[in-house]
């Protein structure tokens, strides 16, 4: 009987993209791409409704950035273990990305047969980052003291979701309406975003935003 496949679900904005990684992931044969998604809401959809093995996902997606879905998915699914593929080679996505529960990093310049071996050792239960991201992450190791900038984390789910909101531009009453809640509790959410990020205004939260790359 030949062995079951390893189950991933492909997580990329760009249809030619996931066309292109879907033709380099199944070339083998014992990797079957069981879903796509084209957005970071669609990938939690589609990894709750199939509980994929493995997550291939980019970072940078509309409506859901791909740090949000390695971290709900840490959390609803912890048996399904999320490689990171990203254009973005910085040190600060690098360790985002691991410490909300990725397992794996890789840079979009790298080869196929490094994506294949990459789903491999994830599914086998090992890590696997590029160079640059075991670099990123032996440096942290060995300097704990260079803490990151990470006031984002000490924000509840609802408030990353205002915190989101509030970056794409939205007032209070249109954050009130995308979320079903009262604009007196979509104030409170938006006062405690900025306190505890630490910035006065919007135009603040957007620049906080971009430098952490939590905006697409």
């Amino acid at each position: 009987m030949p062995p079951i496949p390893i189950r991933v679900l492909l997580v990329d904005d760009h249809t030619l993209v996931r066309e292109s990684l879907v033709g380099i992931l199944q070339s083998d044969g014992d990797i079957e791409v069981i879903a796509q998604a084209a957005d970071g809401v669609e990938a939690v959809d589609k990894a709750l409704a199939t509980r994929p093995d493995i997550v291939v996902t980019d970072l940078s997606m509309p409506r859901l950035n791909g740090i949000e879905v390695v971290r709900r998915l840490r959390q609803a699914l912890p048996d399904t273990r999320v490689l990171v593929l990203t254009m973005h080679q910085e040190d600060q996505y690098v360790l985002q990305a691991v410490r909300v529960g990725a397992s794996g990093y890789l840079v979009k310049d790298s080869a196929a047969v490094e994506l294949l071996a990459a789903v491999r050792n994830l599914h086998a239960g090992r890590g696997h980052f590029s160079p640059q991201a075991a670099r990123a992450l032996a440096e942290q190791l060995q300097h704990p003291e260079r803490v990151l900038d990470d006031r984002y984390e000490l924000l509840t789910a609802r408030e990353r979701e205002v915190f989101r909101l509030i970056a794409e531009g939205l007032t209070t009453k249109e954050i009130a309406r995308q979320l079903a809640i009262s604009t007196k509790t979509a104030e409170n959410h938006r006062a405690r975003v900025l306190t505890k990020i630490a910035v006065r205004n919007t135009a603040e939260l957007v620049r906080y935003a971009l430098r952490r790359g939590l905006l697409d």
